[in-house]
């Protein structure tokens, strides 16, 4: 007598009165397994090592340019802080979300000020606890001060966009806390053009 465990075992018997799921299953089920796989690895890899985004808008520009596609990396965060220059993409703090903005609107600026830095803006400069900051990558000096020095609290930075004067960053609404960041953006693969690294 075969056991109930042989039996399951056994390859189901394909005919005419077969249901078509069962036939689609017998047929393509070393493909649709690996598929399984493939989809389970990425949705892994999307969570927790690295994502791609879309630029919407030009807050970035030069260094990034609306329609650029990039990778966003989230594990080196995880062995050291953040660092000035880094650009992050990150979900809105409390002050944008009251706003209106969700936290799957992601930004994307480069940071400027880190934990215990003093900021200030004059002149169409940002000093970093009192020094002039150099910066060949933004579009345009800015147009508004921050005459009042302000010192960044723990576990939180201060970043900006670029694109200095058409920037929603924190000279408008403040600092971002750590916890909000998702991730380093790292290279850029696409457009085509401008295939590389990002920074």
């Amino acid at each position: 007598m075969t056991s109930e465990k042989e039996s399951l075992n056994q390859p189901i018997t394909i005919n005419s009165k077969t249901p078509w799921w069962l036939k689609i299953w017998q047929e393509q089920k070393e493909n649709i397994k690996v598929l399984a796989i493939a989809l389970s690895l990425s949705l892994l890899v999307r969570i927790l090592i690295a994502e791609p985004r879309y630029i919407p808008s030009d807050s970035m520009m030069p260094t990034l340019e609306v329609g650029d596609r990039l990778v966003i990396e989230k594990v080196s965060y995880n062995f050291h802080p953040p660092v000035t220059g880094d650009i992050i993409v990150f979900e809105p703090p409390q002050q944008l979300q009251r706003y209106g903005y969700t936290k799957n609107q992601a930004f994307i600026k480069r940071i400027i000020g880190l934990p215990g830095d003093t900021i200030r803006i004059e002149n169409g400069l940002v000093y970093i606890n009192d020094q002039p900051l150099s910066e060949n990558y933004i579009a345009e000096p800015p147009e508004y001060s921050l005459l009042t020095s302000v010192q960044v609290p723990e576990d939180k930075y201060f970043v900006m966009g670029d694109n200095r004067n058409n920037s929603n960053d924190s000279h408008i609404w403040g600092f971002l806390p750590r916890k909000n960041i998702i991730g380093r953006a790292i290279f850029r693969f696409w457009p085509y053009q401008r295939l590389g690294s990002v920074n």
